[in-house]
């Protein structure tokens, strides 16, 4: 008689509604527990994640300064009536700009020339018409160095508007000049006599170009 009381009271407590009230919150507890713990999980990865670098920037390596090549160089003095400009070229750098500089000036190709353009920023000469428009007869091709460029005092061959068509014709800066730097062959300097060059006037004369 006791055990069928308690099978009967048994499935009463399951039936209740009590019962079953608090099995439903309990197992909305559970699921809610279960999605919580998931999206914990998924932020935790995101944050992660996050934490990485996105297109993280690689450092600039800058290609050192070939002092060496600066430091070898010839010397080249113009004697004009006004007085002597001394450069320095690049031989190391510019070979070919270099070599024919020189070959022009021990075949005494300068002596007598003039300075056939004078401007506020810029004095051209080596041009055996003084017109602007001569030339020895050959060309050479055009050399660029990214350490070399046209500010104040650079030495730079002229050409015309094709890139490998300077000869002979030369410019020295009396200033700046960025907007030619990759289009003409830089290959020296002015090392005394800027004062010079400042004063030289159209028509003036190379008397005498040396190198050593």
């Amino acid at each position: 008689m006791n055990k069928n009381k308690k099978k009967k009271n048994s499935k009463l407590q399951w039936s209740d509604p009590k019962t079953k009230v608090y099995v439903i919150i309990l197992a909305v507890l559970m699921v809610g527990v279960a999605f919580a713990i998931g999206i914990g999980s998924v932020a935790s990865n995101n944050s992660q994640q996050t934490e990485q670098p996105i297109d993280e920037q690689q450092p600039v390596i800058e290609k050192p300064v070939d002092q060496e090549a600066l430091l070898e160089t010839k010397q080249v003095v113009i004697n004009t009536a006004r007085g002597d400009i001394v450069l320095e070229v690049y031989p190391k750098k510019m070979p070919v700009t270099v070599a024919n500089f020189e070959k022009l000036i021990k075949e005494e190709f300068y002596n007598g020339l003039t300075f056939h353009r004078v401007e506020d920023w810029v004095i051209q000469g080596g041009c055996p018409q003084g017109t602007g428009t001569g030339g020895p007869g050959w060309q050479i091709e055009l050399e660029i160095h990214p350490e070399l460029n046209n500010r104040r005092g650079m030495v730079a061959m002229a050409r015309s508007a094709a890139p490998d068509s300077a000869g002979s014709q030369f410019y020295i800066l009396k200033k700046d000049a960025a907007w030619l730097d990759g289009d003409y062959a830089v290959f020296g300097r002015v090392t005394q006599g800027m004062e010079i060059i400042d004063q030289i006037a159209i028509g003036d004369k190379i008397n005498q170009m040396i190198i050593e």
